[in-house]
């Protein structure tokens, strides 16, 4: 199985690549959706969450406030740290799960998309890395757009991530969506290529085929040193 990581930062068009692969036919372990269902009302994570940042992160249904959430962490990282550590063991469970299903039903390719990627230390499951990288000036005024926002609260929202271009440096494969979407989509099919190509003979041997082939030859060999016997 070959597993691509897919990262980049807030509003630097990643989700819109995630979705090319999607329509596609790669399937995508989606992080952002991992992390809303660890939260989950009755979920252990919540409880989590509940007891160290107070019952005012929860609404009345006993979910969880997005948005009050969102404005403590980012607004002090401290607290964004603690919420990552808090996080970090469940969402990483629940990826490695989603990874399993994908295995046993055969996927040969699949997108990790994570935005915390490297800040997560999971960018040594993947191979290659794609990062998504924006233009500063461009991410800034989408980001603005997007979430309705003063550029001085989309600047901090910007900035209490790891830059994109300290990502950039780090990425086998960079895809730059400050143009438009039509130039995305130009770049996404080279990439889409490159990900897609046969196996190397290490990553077949860790598909289900592989191990599935290593079984049988396991299985044949014992038994012809058993008729032999």
């Amino acid at each position: 199985m070959r597993i691509v990581g897919l990262t980049g930062g807030i509003a630097s068009g990643k989700s819109t690549v995630s979705n090319l692969f999607r329509s596609s036919g790669v399937p995508v372990v989606d992080a952002d959706i991992v992390a809303r269902d660890v939260v989950r009302k009755g979920t252990p994570g919540l409880r989590k969450v509940a007891i160290a940042f107070g019952d005012d992160v929860l609404l009345e249904n006993g979910e969880i406030n997005r948005s009050r959430l969102g404005q403590i962490i980012f607004s002090d990282p401290a607290k964004r740290k603690l919420l990552n550590r808090l996080l970090a063991p469940h969402i990483s469970s629940s990826i490695f799960w989603e990874i399993v299903k994908l295995w046993v039903k055969g996927c040969k390719v699949i997108i990790l998309d994570i935005p915390l990627l490297f800040e997560a230390k999971m960018d040594g499951w993947t191979d290659p890395i794609i990062v998504v990288w924006i233009n500063p000036e461009a991410q800034l005024q989408r980001l603005m757009v997007r979430d309705g926002i003063s550029e001085e609260d989309a600047r901090n929202k910007i900035n209490s991530q790891i830059s994109l271009d300290w990502k950039k440096a780090k990425a086998d494969i960079v895809i730059d969506n400050s143009g438009s979407i039509e130039d995305t989509r130009t770049q996404f099919q080279k990439v889409l290529k490159r990900v897609t190509t046969p196996l190397s003979w290490k990553e077949f041997s860790f598909s289900r085929e592989g191990v599935a082939l290593v079984i049988l030859f396991i299985f044949i060999g014992s038994w012809m040193v058993f008729k032999l016997l």
